[in-house]
């Protein structure tokens, strides 16, 4: 039986970029810095205190970097995060959004990924 998403693999074109983005940008912890092989080095990350790591890839010619939409990632301090992502550089281009469920804030990371950062409402 399944029990959860271990990882999965965002593509990149530059893996130091990528990984100064996801840790220093987004403060994500690094969890793996390691050569796989000579052209190949094995990043993964970890948004802190999440089960599901990322691992920052480029040797996979199915998955161009910068074709990845759709990540969401929670936060209990939206306007806070966004304060923060602001300062670091980032463009959110549309700024804090609501919807029913709760807001949200669309980005991209250097190679333009696409990435949600939501707000979800209390289930009652």
């Amino acid at each position: 039986m399944i029990t959860q998403v271990q990882l999965f693999s965002i593509p990149v074109s530059d893996q130091d970029r990528a990984k100064s983005f996801y840790v220093d940008t987004l403060g994500f912890e690094l969890l793996s810095d390691a050569q796989m092989g000579p052209d190949m080095r094995w990043i993964q990350v970890v948004p802190r205190g999440a089960d599901t790591a990322l691992t920052l890839v480029n040797w996979f010619p199915s998955m161009p970097a910068g074709s990845l939409k759709g990540l969401v990632l929670e936060t209990d301090s939206l306007e806070e995060d966004v304060a923060a992502l602001l300062r670091r550089g980032v463009d959110i281009p549309g700024g804090i959004e609501d919807a029913p469920w709760g807001r949200f804030v669309q980005f991209a990371d250097p190679d333009g990924n696409g990435l949600i950062l939501q707000a979800t409402f209390a289930r009652s």
